[in-house]
């Protein structure tokens, strides 16, 4: 099995992040808190408990090279903390939205961080040395509805949002004090701050988890309709294609390498995408083991299942040459999966371990060095 490490930290938990040595762990229980663990002589202890928010924190960041935690939440607040000592020192960063913060991620170069909210709009937050503050330009108007994920591409330039309005758009964060003129290439050459790249129409539903692989020539996204796309060439005329599943829907996806993608969600347990040496992608398996029953009754789908409870049906009378063993979801995690991060060196190309966190409180660290039969993807 996949999953090397189960711990069980709250009853529910609505975002984590790790320090660069995985020495240290920060989660939000489902509260206004932030809490960080570390591990000391074989043990998980808890340190620090970040306390400023008002309402809960949806969003966790942590840094790698200037070891600085962000953190987003529905007061419409962020903070930057710093540890001076051994304490984590807060700065307010002013958002200047009238909505709940949905989700917040470092850029590659950590000298922005982008905050996706319920306001309709995306902050690109940068630290202004003059000031010594952190202040923010918004990207408005362009979305319909609230902004649930956020991506930077690896040029530090181009960042990549999915929006409840279905749509996945791609946008320039071009500002002429923090970036450099020689990182602007590709579709972004020539583009000012907040200019819209490419918006893909691919989704009718909520769109969410949308994340760039490693070298940034791919991009994916997931679906509330239980679709995954993936979108190469991202430019005037990129390449899409999407894999439907029958599965319920995903909340959060992660490339391992160029050829895999881990999504979780709705059911509980991490699925598996890969593409082949054409670039066609599809759904290979679960990755954790199911939890299933051999002896129950048969039925020849879930929608034939709730259509004779509804009448009061017994299943048997739904039985048809498509039938499958009932079982209940899950294996590892028992209630939905709402956030993957990688678990290993900050940049690698291919990453080789991961974690999950979800509403049953658990945060689970899983190791693909064993899957032989994804070795030809990694």
């Amino acid at each position: 099995m996949a999953a090397v490490e189960v711990h069980k930290f709250a009853q529910c938990i609505t975002c984590h992040a790790w320090s660069r040595d995985r020495s240290m762990l920060a989660f939000c229980p489902n509260n206004n808190e932030v809490h960080i663990y570390a591990l000391l002589q074989g043990k998980w202890e808890k340190l620090h408990v970040l306390q400023k928010h008002d309402q809960i924190v949806s969003g966790i960041d942590w840094s790698a090279r200037s070891n600085k935690i962000v953190t987003a939440s529905h007061d419409r607040n962020s903070y930057v903390w710093n540890l001076e000592g051994s304490e984590w020192v807060p700065t307010l960063v002013i958002l200047r939205l009238n909505r709940a913060a949905l989700c917040v991620k470092w850029s590659p170069r950590e000298n922005k961080f982008a905050v996706g909210s319920g306001a309709k709009t995306v902050c690109i937050c940068y630290y202004e040395q003059e000031n010594n503050w952190w202040v923010s330009k918004l990207i408005r108007k362009r979305h319909d509805s609230s902004v649930t994920s956020v991506a930077w591409h690896p040029n530090n330039i181009l960042l990549a949002t999915a929006s409840t309005d279905g749509k996945c758009r791609i946008f320039s964060t071009f500002i002429k004090v923090v970036d450099a003129k020689e990182s602007r290439t590709g579709p972004s050459a020539d583009s000012k701050f907040g200019e819209q790249i490419l918006q893909l129409d691919l989704s009718f539903t909520w769109s969410f988890g949308v994340r760039w692989s490693p070298s940034g020539n791919t991009l994916a996204y997931v679906g509330h309709n239980s679709m995954i796309y993936f979108v190469d060439d991202v430019g005037p005329s990129p390449l899409a294609q999407n894999v439907a599943f029958r599965d319920l829907p995903l909340r959060d996806v992660l490339f391992l390498s160029e050829r895999l993608v881990i999504g979780v969600g709705f059911d509980c347990n991490p699925m598996v995408f890969a593409a082949d040496e054409r670039g066609i992608w599809s759904f290979i398996k679960f990755l954790g083991e199911r939890k299933t029953t051999s002896s129950g009754p048969k039925y020849g789908s879930q929608f034939s299942e709730a259509f004779g409870k509804l009448y009061g049906q017994p299943k048997q009378g739904f039985n048809n040459d498509t039938n499958e063993h009932s079982r209940s979801r899950g294996g590892v995690h028992e209630n939905c999966i709402n956030c993957i991060v990688p678990h290993g060196d900050p940049g690698s190309s291919k990453v080789k371990r991961f974690s999950t966190s979800g509403l049953d409180g658990k945060i689970v660290v899983w190791d693909m060095e064993n899957q032989v039969d994804l070795a030809e993807y990694l």
